[in-house]
Order: C-alpha cells, then sequence, then structure tokens
C-alpha cells in the first residue's frame, strides 16, 4: 500500500493509513507554522498596508488614493480565509469521530490557535483513517505558501520526478494542477500524477 499524498511505500506498521510517517510529520510542521504570536497568521495583519512585506515599493505621484489594505493578505486573515478553511476541516473531522460540532471563542487569531491545537491533537487519526486526508494535506501545504507569499517569507515548492507511462520524468511539486507530458503529449491531471511511480525510486 502507498501513502496517499508522497505515493511512497508504507511501512508495515503503517499499513491500511491513509498517510505515511514523514507526510504526517510535515502536516503538523505546517500546521504549527501557522499559529501562534509569531506563526504566518500572526504575520498577516503586519502585511496589510501597501507597501509591506512582499507588496514592493509605494508608488508615489499618483492620482488615485491607494488601497487602505492589501487584498492578498485580507482575503487570508479575515473570515472565510486561513481560518475558516482549518475550522471547516475540524468540523469534518469530529463529524467523522462522531464528536459534537466544536466551537470557537475569541478573536480570528485565538480560534486560528485553538483549531490548529484541536488538529494536531486529531492528526494520527487522521493520517490513518481520513478518506480525505491527502486534500487536506494538499490544501493545508497551500495555505501555508500563500501566507508565506503574502508575508515575504515564500519558498520554492520541494520539486520531485514522477514517471510518465512513455517513461519520461515529469518535474512536479505536491500542489502541481496538472502535468503534460512534452514527449508523448498525455495530460495528466493532480489525481493521476499522484498515481505515477516516483523517478527516484524506479532508477533505485
Amino acid at each position: 500500500m502507498q501513502c496517499t499524498v508522497c505515493r511512497n511505500d508504507l511501512f508495515e506498521n503503517e499499513l491500511n493509513h491513509q498517510a505515511c510517517r514523514p507526510c504526517t510529520d510535515r502536516v503538523d510542521v505546517t500546521l504549527r507554522a501557522l499559529a501562534g504570536p509569531d506563526g504566518l497568521y500572526a504575520r498577516l495583519s503586519d502585511s496589510l498596508r501597501p507597501g509591506s512585506s512582499s507588496a514592493g515599493p509605494v508608488v508615489s505621484g499618483s492620482r488615485e488614493a491607494p488601497t487602505p489594505v492589501r487584498m492578498g493578505p485580507l482575503s487570508l486573515a479575515a473570515r472565510g480565509g486561513v481560518v475558516t478553511i482549518l475550522q471547516t476541516w475540524l468540523i469534518d473531522w469530529h463529524e467523522g469521530l462522531g464528536y459534537r460540532h466544536p466551537r470557537w471563542d475569541g478573536d480570528l487569531q485565538q480560534q486560528c490557535d485553538q483549531v490548529v491545537h484541536r488538529l494536531r491533537v486529531l492528526l494520527p487519526w487522521a493520517a490513518e483513517a481520513h478518506p480525505a486526508f491527502d486534500e487536506f494535506a494538499l490544501e493545508l501545504y497551500q495555505l501555508r505558501r500563500q501566507c508565506e507569499a503574502a508575508t515575504g517569507g515564500e519558498r520554492p515548492a520541494r520539486r520531485f520526478g514522477v514517471i510518465c507511462e512513455c517513461g519520461t520524468v515529469l518535474r512536479i511539486t505536491l500542489e502541481s494542477p496538472g502535468k503534460k507530458c512534452d514527449t508523448c503529449g498525455a495530460q495528466y491531471a493532480l489525481q493521476d500524477l499522484r498515481h505515477l511511480p516516483l523517478a527516484e525510486r524506479r532508477a533505485a
């Protein structure tokens, strides 16, 4: 059996799990990066002013008044953004476990910290039994990259190779929406890419 996130073979003690230990740990690290007073979510508020962080230099002499806040960070920091997305996943996990609906207390930063804590508590169960754990991991990685881009701390996504049916190595990331093979013209959607063998594993 394979991990639904990285497609690597599972170890014997991970059989029937949705995700391997490295992917589970990576999800946990990503969750921790979002929460806390120095986390990515807290840093979003510092990136709301035009010209702050990765917004680029403020251009003077414009006839139009500048936008009061940067819309990218605002959309992530406001309701409907990072916190709401994480809360939606937690609700889904509670329903899967038969738990009562989770409660949210305090402002959005406090709610962010609460939902991250709860997701981390339930992470071992989700990595073992939640049928959409791969979707959760992918959305979480995307959220982190969006926050990093909004706060000026974006890092390049890790790239790895998968093997097309024709034998060509395709370089993708965990966030690649799809890929076309330039050799044979085959078009792969995200789910198809994740079922292709890893180039490194085959080469070994």
